[in-house]
């Protein structure tokens, strides 16, 4: 007897293609723009005073552990120059696959 393959959950949310960031009086607010269309918005839960370049690099942070731990991809962040004082944008990006080292091609590792 043949079993049925069983298929993978696909996760709640898809592959992050953008960020954006903003900062309001009542704190931290987020976006994440996905490569399927969808978005995700939610509270960055930072002091709300942090710096608006740990908060960055915060959203950041949580944003490729989601891509690595639901998706098993790594992606890299690229934060855009700001247009205003108080909101920032970023692209997501696939992360290249390491190249082998010269005279490792072919080989197994041990």
């Amino acid at each position: 007897m043949v079993s049925k393959m069983e298929k993978k959950p696909q996760p709640a949310w898809g592959v992050p293609k953008g960020i954006v960031l903003l900062a309001t009086p009542e704190g931290w607010r987020t976006s994440i723009l996905t490569r399927e269309g969808g978005m995700l918005c939610g509270r960055l839960e930072v002091p709300i005073n942090m710096d608006p370049q740990d908060a960055r690099a915060a959203v950041a942070l949580m944003v490729t552990g989601l891509a690595r731990d639901f998706h098993d991809t790594a992606v890299e962040v690229s934060w855009d120059p700001p247009r205003e004082p108080w909101s920032w944008t970023a692209q997501v990006a696939f992360v290249a696959e390491s190249e082998p080292s010269p005279g490792t091609e072919g080989q197994t590792p041990s």
